[in-house]
């Protein structure tokens, strides 16, 4: 038994993970698939991308690609991992049209697309590409209109997808986000240390509680960026996260922490 489950926590029942965030920036696509093709020789369970225009970090032109096409390519590039997009923007595609997508990469991939989605915040992307900012409000409200939608899209989708594509929902905010996460996700995704992320379940467990949804039904995810495992892994572990995502970015996409992450998620899950 696991600490997790020892105190309680019914989503402490999930195998632990790891996932490795391939940030499309500043490299030549062909890096970008090699990268992929690595990290699922090296054992990782979900490589994601990210859905941005624009790098994040370094030359703010830098090198950059699009997330769904790239998607749509790691799916045929790859056999056993599961992918997805961390996430995909809300504010970019119709909602309708984004379930289509999803759908088709679902069938390309053999049924391993984890479907990743929260409202936006990356400015420069909605003022290049012409989109309305808004405010942060408008775009979380505007993501809890798109959600239902893709549901229905994907019930009346031909051929339907080959699995109830499993949702991620990124983001901490406490009265809408995880609301959100416990009308609609399969997996939560957040950032921070044990103990915010402790504070996080304990609300997304009320938010369950309140709708008659079990807590348990939801994976907890968490972003440790570039800290080791030694460092952060057990912390998080005991309280409640099961998916821990790395991110590595070009031109070199270092995959050395990487190793260290899926040889300690070889340990935990031995035990």
């Amino acid at each position: 038994m696991t600490a997790s489950e020892s105190t309680d926590r019914p989503y402490g029942a999930f195998p632990a993970r790891i996932g490795l965030q391939v940030q499309p920036q500043h490299a030549q696509y062909a890096d970008i698939r090699r990268t992929v093709a690595a990290a699922e020789e090296i054992g990782v369970d979900v490589v994601f991308n990210w859905d941005h225009f624009y790098p994040l970090s370094g030359e703010p032109e830098g090198l950059h690609f699009e997330c769904w096409t790239m998607l749509a390519a790691w799916a045929e590039a790859t056999e056993r991992v599961e992918i997805g997009a961390l996430v995909t923007c809300n504010s970019y595609r119709n909602p309708d049209l984004l379930a289509d997508m999803a759908r088709t990469v679902d069938h390309i991939s053999d049924g391993r697309l984890i479907f990743g989605i929260g409202s936006g915040w990356f400015e420069k992307d909605y003022d290049e590409y012409g989109y309305d900012f808004g405010t942060a409000g408008g775009r979380l409200d505007a993501l809890g209109e798109a959600l239902p939608r893709i549901e229905r899209r994907w019930t009346k989708l031909n051929p339907k997808p080959t699995r109830d594509i499993p949702v991620l929902i990124g983001g901490g905010g406490e009265k809408k986000t995880l609301k959100l996460v416990a009308q609609h996700a399969n997996i939560w995704h957040g950032f921070g240390d044990a103990e915010t992320i402790a504070h996080k379940h304990a609300v997304l467990d009320e938010h369950c509680k309140t709708i008659g949804r079990d807590p348990g039904e939801i994976e907890r995810s968490v972003g440790v960026g570039d800290k080791k495992p030694e460092e952060v892994g057990k912390q998080l572990l005991d309280v409640g996260t099961r998916l821990f995502t790395v991110h590595a970015s070009g031109p070199d996409y270092d995959l050395g922490l990487l190793r260290d992450w899926v040889a300690w998620r070889d340990e935990v899950n031995a035990k």
